[in-house]
């Protein structure tokens, strides 16, 4: 299963604003898990219909109060997945989020627009994709991809190019 994760896309006319290669990995993937800050109501509806989308709500997506939840928790393939939009700060964290979502293999959140890919506590892996629209203080905008077989999960940030 190809899944391609999102997070702090901040698109407020629609995916238009996603760079080429971010469109094309979205429609050949399998899932698309959006960890938050999608903003405009548009952009999640465009995006649903390019993809199965799973998404969850973000501190700016005051458009998409009432459609998204807070958290989302799956399975897939045998991997138990959570997302949530902003998991603090990177001090503590690992911690914060194993008590939060004890039963998860990977946790994948958004919102400081940085990418990471580490370990947590008890085999539990941390996931933010970055942002692929709003790079911030990072070198180069970002977008995540989980390559998961029966009980196993590879992810991977792939650097974009500006």
């Amino acid at each position: 299963m190809d899944v391609v994760v999102l997070a702090d896309t901040h698109l407020r006319d629609g995916i238009e604003g996603l760079p080429h290669a971010v469109l094309e990995a979205v429609a050949a993937a399998d899932l698309v898990l959006h960890a938050g800050d999608l903003v405009s109501a548009r952009a999640y509806q465009e995006l649903v219909a390019m993809a199965p989308t799973r998404a969850v709500l973000g501190n700016n997506d005051h458009q998409l109060v009432g459609c998204l939840p807070i958290t989302v928790e799956l399975e897939l393939a045998g991997v138990r997945v959570a997302m949530v939009h902003d998991a603090g700060p990177s001090r503590g964290r690992a911690g914060r989020i194993r008590r939060r979502f004890p039963e998860a293999d990977l946790v994948v959140f958004g919102h400081s627009h940085a990418p990471c890919d580490e370990p947590g506590i008890g085999g539990q892996r941390l996931f933010n994709p970055g942002s692929p629209t709003q790079r911030r203080r990072q070198p180069r905008p970002s977008l995540g991809r989980l390559e998961i077989t029966p009980g196993r999960v590879r992810p991977r940030i792939d650097i974009l190019q500006d």
